[in-house]
């Protein structure tokens, strides 16, 4: 098999074991607790969804199916960094289950909370409050760098920003209604996307 055809195997396969973990949790989530629909969100939330998933979402089928599709994002990356890219992707698997475990009966599809939502604080939530989010995202990016995929890449640095400006703030609100003092609490000994650095100090 050719160096091309091997990586778009990686791919589909990290891929595939990504939302395979990811699906099951989240129907684990939804069979024992209270489903929110997304149209609760409101219209420009669900919007800008389809305006930063659809596109990458649709790079990674695109990838999948056919990679001559995305050729005219590709670019020339060393092999070893494609290599690297695979290791980290790999990598962040356990790490995701461990996130999506722990998150347990709270996942949900949205920014909003349920009504039973309880804080977890155990786990890697000890440290980060939002390590979801970090872990696909670095996810995203190992991807982008396997499938040497600039576009794939930068919708990944996208989404994440949009997520850390526009989603965090209004989930973080929730939270903040709910747990009050608590949760204000939480904030202040954790980073929102990564570990605080005063705690390594």
């Amino acid at each position: 098999m050719e160096q091309e055809g091997l990586f778009r195997w990686v791919f589909i396969a990290i891929f595939v074991a990504t939302f395979s973990i990811s699906g099951y949790f989240r129907r684990k989530a939804r069979k024992s607790g209270e489903v929110i629909p997304r149209v609760r969100e409101g219209k420009l939330t669900l919007l800008l969804r389809l305006l930063f998933a659809a596109p990458i979402y649709l790079s990674f089928f695109a990838y999948m199916v056919n990679p001559d599709w995305m050729a005219w994002s590709s670019v020339p990356l060393p092999t070893w960094l494609r290599w690297l890219g695979v290791a980290v992707s790999l990598g962040m698997l356990p790490v995701l289950y461990w996130v999506v475990s722990t998150l347990g009966r709270n996942i949900s599809e949205t920014f909003l909370i349920k009504e039973d939502h309880s804080l977890v604080t155990q786990g890697p939530y000890r440290w980060v409050r939002h390590p979801l989010y970090s872990v696909a995202t670095i996810i995203f990016v190992s991807l982008g760098i396997l499938a040497a995929n600039w576009f794939i890449v930068v919708m990944a640095f996208l989404i994440i920003i949009g997520i850390a400006l526009v989603v965090i703030p209004k989930e973080e609100a929730q939270l903040i209604a709910k747990f009050g003092a608590e949760y204000r609490e939480y904030m202040k000994r954790t980073g929102m996307l990564a570990p605080r650095l005063d705690l390594f100090g």
